[in-house]
């Protein structure tokens, strides 16, 4: 079983940057070939990586510290009166925790709101591979998290659960249900769900000031950054 002091990475050649336009990046990746349970998965995400599909990562750009690691305090989140309209907007639908897998209901929806919500974007247009691999042939923490309104699919949450923590790996919903506020509401839930457990943290991804797309995670406190090897509080 491999340990974080033997653990082997990997860096990629310079690619363009999915989130700033004109930049190139570098990512870090874990050893593909190591067992990782979910100990040192959890230690990982300790120190700034993030999972996707069955690869660990983080950046690792010489010349950019845009993309900074947040995560959020559960037990001390107070909800704001807007999360508590989202909430109470939500109160109808029915959650369920499921195993991953591939059905054509899920991919539909994937597919739907990528083509509304991602059409600029690397992951346009979707397919099956892509939602396989990215989201179902990952880790055996991950969790699909469903949303039902009378029998109707209306989100997925994709969450992996570690020792501490619940981690965020990406949610996807109606995009005709904006009145719900669904990407909103998952993160609302998840960090319900992360009190209910009793864990400590919920992960949220990588934050970039520049990117526009991220400024919600902002909205959530208390928000910690991870800034030289450090989390730090955000006030």
């Amino acid at each position: 079983m491999s340990t974080l002091a033997d653990l082997k990475f990997y860096s990629t050649p310079s690619h363009d940057c999915s989130y700033l336009q004109d930049q190139q990046a570098v990512t870090l990746f874990a050893d593909p070939l190591a067992i990782i349970d979910t100990d040192l998965y959890s230690a990982l995400s300790e120190v700034g990586f993030r999972r996707s599909g069955q690869h660990i990562y983080k950046p690792y750009c010489d010349s950019c510290t845009a993309c900074i690691p947040v995560r959020l305090a559960a037990r001390q989140f107070e909800p704001l009166r807007r999360h508590k309209r989202t909430i109470k907007r939500n109160a109808d639908l029915d959650i369920k925790q499921m195993k991953p897998s591939m059905t054509d209901e899920y991919f539909l929806l994937y597919q739907n709101y990528i083509s509304a919500r991602h059409a600029d974007g690397d992951m346009h247009p979707a397919s099956e591979e892509q939602f396989d691999s990215f989201l179902v042939s990952g880790r055996p923490e991950a969790i699909f998290f469903e949303f039902r309104f009378n029998g109707k699919l209306l989100a997925v949450a994709v969450t992996d659960q570690l020792n501490n923590a619940m981690s965020a790996i990406y949610t996807f919903f109606d995009p005709n249900e904006s009145r719900r506020s669904l990407g909103s509401f998952a993160v609302l839930w998840l960090i319900e769900e992360t009190q209910r457990i009793g864990i400590e943290y919920l992960y949220l991804g990588y934050w970039i000031k520049e990117c526009q797309k991220m400024s919600y995670k902002m909205d959530y406190k208390p928000l910690q950054i991870y800034v030289d090897e450090k989390w730090r509080n955000v006030n």
